[in-house]
């Protein structure tokens, strides 16, 4: 039987499609491609085994398994999971949050809560909010839709404020299963994941990203750390604690 893997369709994961095409991994699962808020809640609702999730959704798991030593993660600046706005942070009064988002709308009200501690109100935005930023109205924008986003003066990492503030790496999304599968499943798609991610460039060449002023290769060797590590596992288990807390 087929195990079904739902997989976040951003570039950032352009390796991970990659190293799944190119091996023979691609034949022993369905793929699905989602964004971050529906993978979450394929995986909640057990309408796949597997899935990229945004950590955030973690705690709403029954139960779950950190599948592969791989994940979208970040060493300060990420450049893809920004708060836009036009007046600095200490003027804002509301952000509008990404309603493709799960992990980054969370992580930026744990920043406010115990870090900027800022009086800001926090609203769960729709289709087209990114129209909305005005004032001191700011908006959390995550994924391929801030590449080339540049019209507002005021841009704030998400994963470089993290890093600010805890000195840790940030995780955005990790490899996780609803039921346990087999050693043998694990190893070949790690092998599948650590091939992708050995071939950036040639992912690069086979899906170009034609954004004006975007550096596709230098996004996904650079900004994207892929490696789920002692650090990233550290910060994830931070995160989860703040969450909580």
């Amino acid at each position: 039987m087929k195990h079904s893997v739902s997989i976040v369709n951003y570039y950032n994961t352009t390796p991970f499609l990659y190293g799944i095409n190119h091996t023979d991994f691609k034949s022993q699962i369905n793929l699905e491609l989602d964004i971050p808020s529906v993978c979450a809640s394929k995986l909640k609702n057990k309408q796949v085994e597997i899935g990229l999730v945004p950590v955030a959704v973690l705690p709403e798991l029954d139960s779950y398994h950190i599948i592969t030593d791989y994940c979208i993660g970040a060493i300060g600046k990420v450049d893809s999971v920004k708060l836009f706005s036009e007046k600095p942070l200490n003027e804002l009064t509301h952000v509008l949050l990404d309603y493709q988002s799960k992990t980054s709308v969370t992580l930026v009200q744990v920043l406010n809560k115990h870090f900027w501690k800022k009086d800001i109100q926090f609203v769960n935005a729709s289709e087209g909010f990114e129209k909305q930023i005005s004032g001191t109205t700011g908006a959390v924008i995550i994924g391929d839709r801030t590449f080339g986003l540049a019209e507002h003066p005021y841009q704030y990492d998400l994963s470089e404020e993290w890093q600010k503030h805890t000195g840790l790496p940030f995780v955005f999304a990790c490899w996780v299963s609803n039921i346990q599968l087999e050693k043998s499943f694990i190893e070949k798609f790690n092998d599948a994941l650590t091939f992708g991610v050995n071939h950036i460039k040639e992912a690069v060449l086979e899906k170009p990203n034609n954004t004006n002023g975007f550096n596709a290769y230098d996004y996904l060797k650079n900004k994207i750390s892929y490696h789920l590590d002692s650090d990233k596992k550290k910060a994830l288990d931070k995160f989860l604690e703040l969450i909580a807390s």
